[in-house]
């Protein structure tokens, strides 16, 4: 548990509803979503990025993944296609320094070019 992180403790019920987990991670809904069924994957144990997790994390992330989606699904949305994300660092975005997943649901018109996806983020170098 790392001292003021805002995710350390989730696994305790804290704050949100989790709406599944595994053994080293939890899922919840993004407090900010980006579009409707936007979840969270976010380790139990306090990692600052991808790169700090372990094997078992590394592994029980692709199948969290697939139970978003699943969760997603099951909750009456359609989406057409998903964006599935993680911000390492500071320059790649990231500011909440505890590693989570994005996995966000995408839906036709939801933005006006959706080509190139998250090559969007560094701003013009997206279209090709």
């Amino acid at each position: 548990m790392n001292e003021g992180c805002i995710f350390c403790g989730f696994e305790k019920g804290k704050d949100r509803e989790i709406l599944f987990s595994s053994k080293s991670l939890i899922a919840v809904q993004d407090a900010y979503p980006v579009t409707p069924g936007h979840i969270l994957i976010i380790t139990k144990k306090h990692r600052n990025d991808f790169f700090e997790l372990n094997g078992i994390e590394y592994r029980e992330l692709q199948s969290m993944i697939l139970l978003a989606v699943d969760f997603i699904t099951s909750e009456g949305l359609s989406p057409e296609g998903y964006n599935i994300g993680m911000n390492c660092g500071s320059a790649g975005g990231q500011t909440i320094m505890h590693f989570h997943c994005h996995v966000i649901p995408r839906y036709s018109g939801d933005m006006k070019e959706p080509r190139g996806g998250v090559r969007h983020c560094v701003a013009g170098k997206g279209n090709y």
